[in-house]
């Protein structure tokens, strides 16, 4: 089940609770309602995660999880899946977004070093941002929704699976139920039919 795969990635609870850029939110992390794992909340972190992680800012995890508690969806996935973006994805992922841009744009592309840090920020971005925001708004939103129906359809799937597999279980006990019966009831026949000459033989 995918409850049970999701589990086992997931962030330990205290360690999400203590990070000191979370303590912002105060007692609204500890809504039981961000912690339950179920199609809409692992399907909405899935989307919610994907999307920060081509949001070209500081903090992605502290805003993934600020849309996990607007959204009510599962609050651990939600900041795991940010740490899709690090030093080795980030240059290939956000280079990638900022070629969507100038393709959407049909502007000429340049080369450029990606740094997430608000020096970049202010001293680069200014040359670039319009296909660069552009590509990763639209690479996130892609990202999103393919997460969000890949983890939803697949839910949906293993669900499916495992209540056909529940009813063929149900049916085989049924027929093995129903094939001992028959067994006795033949061996009860057998030997009522054996007893009778025995009966005639002592009269």
């Amino acid at each position: 089940m995918p409850r049970k795969l999701l589990r086992k990635i997931t962030p330990d609870p205290k360690k999400v609770t203590d990070n000191r850029f979370l303590k912002i939110f105060g007692k609204l992390i500890h809504d039981p309602g961000l912690w339950h794992l179920n199609r809409y909340s692992a399907s909405g972190a899935f989307a919610i995660g994907l999307f920060m992680c081509f949001m070209p800012i500081p903090f992605q995890m502290v805003m993934a999880a600020g849309l996990a508690i607007w959204f009510r969806v599962n609050l651990p996935l939600s900041i795991l899946l940010c740490w899709i973006t690090n030093p080795l994805t980030i240059p290939p992922m956000f280079y990638f977004a900022y070629l969507v841009g100038t393709w959407v744009l049909s502007w000429p592309p340049s080369e450029f070093e990606f740094e997430l840090s608000f020096e970049w920020l202010g001293n680069e971005l200014v040359h670039i941002w319009q296909p660069f925001l552009l590509g990763c708004l639209i690479c996130g939103s892609v990202a999103a929704i393919i997460g969000y129906y890949t983890i939803s359809l697949s839910w949906r799937y293993h669900v499916v699976m495992a209540w056909k597999a529940r009813q063929q279980r149900w049916k085989e006990k049924l027929l093995h139920k129903l094939h001992l019966d028959g067994d006795n009831e033949e061996s009860s026949q057998n030997k009522k039919t054996q007893d009778k000459p025995e009966s005639s033989d002592k009269q």
